[in-house]
């Protein structure tokens, strides 16, 4: 069951974010403030939020609280507040969790930008205006505030700041984020956006904002990051194991949603994504080339660097030529994976294998050309220096990488074009 005590009623939503000052009958900010037994700073917090954005915040705002099946007087207090102040309302559920809490005010909210921020304020409330403005202006789809940026200024103690860090980490490691600051309790999100991406979330704690930004940057939206100043909250009651051992879990399983494409983020990056930005012209040059081979090179760098130093690892116990053999066997995996999902934008399961066993037929070529180079040497200059060995692998490596762009490229990457558009094509030639 919910309960929402609230102040005076707001108009409809609109169909796009527009600034607009208070008193024109909408909402254009909706701050949630999830609690769960926080009697003792709820009041302080809601007074000194709304002290704040009613002292010369440019848009018409809401403060709704959201209890989170407290046990103590935090209903209590929140309903004074919502009679008191005609800003804040509250909303009560019988249910905990923060992010059931975020999904259940977000979706019943008129308002153009929804947000939220922790009950301990934590944050300054200097960086909500950065945070918010992007979305109003239309510039930006979500944006979250960041304690990991140069820019920021952080007080906290040094195991919050490793498991932060740690976190993050796994994050881009595990599910290619690129955002910096998962877990600051700082975020806002357009409203037409939340529409689409909420009901793909199924986290009801912790890992929600997670989970949500991941689904976000993996559709092509646009996240905002704001540095904030940020003061640890001595006496917060998070369960750091347990929120971690929960938020491992929800990694896991976007993974493997994300891997198995049970996601429709096509569909949502055809709707609310934008469109890639066209490149100029270039003669006798392919649009999406120039591009490609930028990320090709630097998957090409670090795969020929990788190639050499486990040749001069394996040489010793194996031989220059095997040694190049499993050392151009390995390096080929890994550079076929990276230039499928990075260079060529290859994303899910399908055709994977098909693409590592083109894949190894271009290595092949590849181990021909070191291999061969390797042969010549010997030949022309038995007992050549260790030295002369490792220039004629990377010499023939460079080689072999520009026969692997063009075949990755027009060969074992190339868009597959459906039956229909085949058809469409053959009939306007003909």
């Amino acid at each position: 069951m919910t309960t929402v005590v609230a102040g005076p009623a707001t108009g409809t939503h609109p169909g796009r974010p527009e600034p607009r000052p208070s008193g024109h009958g909408r909402t254009v900010l909706d701050i949630v403030v999830p609690v769960y037994n926080e009697q003792g700073d709820l009041e302080s917090s809601v007074r000194r939020l709304h002290a704040f954005l009613a002292s010369g915040f440019p848009y018409s705002f809401r403060i709704t609280v959201a209890d989170n099946a407290s046990t103590d007087a935090t209903p209590q207090i929140a309903q004074r507040l919502a009679a008191e102040i005609d800003e804040v309302r509250t909303v009560r559920l019988e249910q905990k969790g923060r992010g059931r809490a975020l999904r259940h005010v977000w979706s019943g909210s008129d308002a153009d930008v929804l947000a939220y921020c922790d009950v301990d304020l934590s944050t300054d409330l200097g960086a909500l205006l950065p945070l918010v403005a992007p979305l109003v202006s239309g510039h930006s789809d979500l944006a979250i505030g960041t304690r990991l940026s140069r820019a920021s200024r952080v007080v906290r103690g040094p195991k919050r700041e490793f498991i932060s860090r740690s976190y993050n980490l796994i994050l881009r490691g595990a599910l290619s984020a690129r955002f910096s600051d998962a877990q600051c309790g700082f975020k806002a999100i357009r409203s037409d956006v939340a529409r689409r991406l909420l009901p793909l979330v199924e986290d009801t704690g912790w890992f929600f904002d997670t989970e949500l930004l991941v689904l976000a940057e993996r559709a092509g939206l646009r996240i905002h990051e704001v540095p904030v100043d940020w003061v640890d909250d001595p006496n917060s009651s998070v369960d750091i194991v347990a929120t971690a051992a929960a938020d491992l879990k929800g990694v896991w399983r976007v993974g493997r949603a994300l891997a198995t494409g049970a996601l429709p983020l096509a569909e949502i990056r055809a709707q609310l994504g934008r469109a890639p930005l066209a490149p100029p012209e270039v003669p006798g040059v392919p649009r999406a080339m120039p591009f490609q081979l930028a990320r090709f090179a630097a998957i090409g760098v670090a795969s020929t660097v990788a190639n050499l130093l486990l040749f001069l690892a394996l040489r010793g116990a194996l031989g220059a030529i095997a040694a190049n053999v499993v050392a151009l066997l390995l390096c080929a995996v890994a550079n076929t994976a990276l230039n499928r999902r990075f260079t060529f934008g290859v994303r899910g399961r399908e055709r994977a294998v098909t693409h590592q066993f083109q894949g190894l037929i271009v290595f092949a070529l590849g181990l021909g050309l070191t291999t061969g180079a390797l042969a010549v040497l010997g030949a022309v200059a038995p007992g050549a220096h260790l030295a002369v060995e490792a220039a004629v692998i990377v010499g023939a490596n460079l080689v072999a990488t520009v026969l692997r762009f063009v075949l990755f490229r027009a060969w074992v990457f190339r868009p597959q074009v459906s039956p229909a558009t085949a058809t469409l094509e053959k009939a306007t030639l003909s």
